[in-house]
């Protein structure tokens, strides 16, 4: 009954792009829905980024293939690219590719996924109709699809982590949303007014953590009176720093290392262990954070911006009427969550995992990219890549292929492990 109708994808980041061009390399028809106004908007956001991981980590196989099919040159396989640089050197070439361009909707946001004439309840004969996809094209228009398969690859970023250590965005933080910025602002360029001479909050401890920092401490060194505090809820800073100069990606390992020195230097007051229990506008305008650092509260007022290196969190809203599960700590998908869990391990390398791991009760959908990773961290490329080749492979009955996944990844230099993974003894960190 879905002979002839097109996998759909929804999601045209790197990692939905992989999917498609894997459709093209297996001759299965498709089609991609991308809510932004062109690929890649979500890394447009982080465009003034740097990468810690070089090109070769960064393109896709099949894409690969298919821009040298078309005598598209490719990017230096060393070189580390900006944000901008994905969506421009990599993302709009192969989109415009013939084999892929006609079949990419642009501003058209997926509003609800289900099954054609089903509800979730009804199990006889499920798996025989379409997928049926209703997609927001301007503010008043929908128009509907049918897909034989559904590859979710809508990512995280558009849904930030609140600052409240509790995990709920609350009203006062709401109020306060003008003068907080969740993401990586352009410090030294685009933003730097918003920033300069000001007292800034910077929350969190991962890499957007660290980006934010050295841009904030550059900004500093330039200004008469700007003013740097880092709230984090690591219990101790050195568990930020990484791998250093055992990491196998030296960029994301000199990160670190530059923050390391910039801590010692006393540029930049630092708050461990803290964890926020609100944040209110004073009558000045000026921001005020209540936190809980050693047992004890904690007050810091004064604050003139907030960014929000909290990370983010997966939605599942589209898919109600879908039978989907997730890990109920990681909102990751189930069969990720014991190799990626944070209290489980510190790596950055997990094994790697395929379609098997990514199978959901409703057979032929699937979420892959950092959406599969829930509110899991330090999710690479080359791991969504993969991800969408093996997905690909299933989808287009090579069922063989989809079983032999290999995935090689630099190692971080940090691994520190609390359980083993299986009987065997195999960890994160297992080739």
């Amino acid at each position: 009954m879905n002979e002839g109708l097109p996998v759909a994808i929804i999601g045209g980041g790197p990692v939905g792009t992989a999917a498609a061009a894997h459709m093209i390399i297996n001759n299965e028809p498709f089609i991609l829905f991308e809510a932004g106004e062109e690929m890649g908007t979500n890394f447009l956001n982080y465009g003034h980024i740097r990468l810690f991981s070089p090109w070769v980590y960064n393109i896709d196989k099949a894409a690969k293939t298919l821009l040298i099919r078309h005598n598209v040159p490719l990017p230096p396989k060393d070189e580390l690219p900006l944000g901008r640089d994905i969506v421009n050197k990599y993302l709009k070439p192969l989109t415009e590719l013939p084999e892929m361009k006609p079949y990419i909707h642009l501003n058209s946001r997926v509003v609800h996924i289900g099954k054609k004439s089903f509800d979730k309840v009804k199990t006889k004969g499920r798996d025989q109709v379409p997928f049926i996809l209703r997609v927001k094209v301007s503010s008043t228009e929908e128009k509907t699809y049918e897909a034989k398969a559904v590859i979710d690859a809508t990512g995280t970023w558009q849904n930030p982590n609140p600052i409240s250590a509790d995990g709920i965005i609350t009203e006062e933080e709401k109020r306060a949303s003008k003068q907080i910025y969740y993401g990586i602002p352009d410090v030294l360029k685009h933003d730097r007014d918003r920033y300069q001479n000001k007292k800034v909050a910077v929350v969190g401890s991962g890499h957007s953590a660290i980006n934010t920092l050295l841009d904030l401490v550059q900004l500093k060194n330039q200004t008469d009176d700007t003013n740097i505090i880092w709230i984090l809820r690591k219990e101790h800073v050195d568990e930020v720093f990484g791998g250093g100069e055992n990491d196998q990606l030296p960029a994301r390992g000199e990160l670190g290392m530059k923050l390391r020195h910039i801590i010692k230097s006393g540029s930049i007051k630092v708050f461990p262990s803290m964890f926020i229990q609100s944040v209110s506008t004073a009558q000045d305008g000026k921001l005020r954070i209540i936190g809980n650092q050693h047992n004890k509260q904690k007050k810091l007022e004064n604050i003139d911006e907030i960014i929000a290196n909290t990370g983010a969190r997966p939605n599942f809203d589209i898919l109600k009427e879908l039978r989907h599960t997730f890990d109920p700590a990681l909102e990751c998908v189930p069969g990720l969550a014991e190799l990626i869990d944070p209290n489980i391990h510190s790596c950055g390398t997990v094994r790697p995992h395929g379609e098997e791991e990514l199978r959901q009760p409703e057979k032929n959908f699937y979420i892959i990219g950092s959406k599969s990773y829930g509110r899991a961290p330090s999710f690479l490329l080359a791991t969504g890549y993969e991800q969408a080749r093996s997905v690909a492979a299933y989808i287009t009955g090579d069922k063989e292929s989809a079983k032999e996944v290999k995935l090689t990844l630099p190692e971080t230099g940090v691994c520190k492990l609390s359980v083993p993974f299986d009987k065997s003894g195999s960890s994160c960190c297992s080739d």
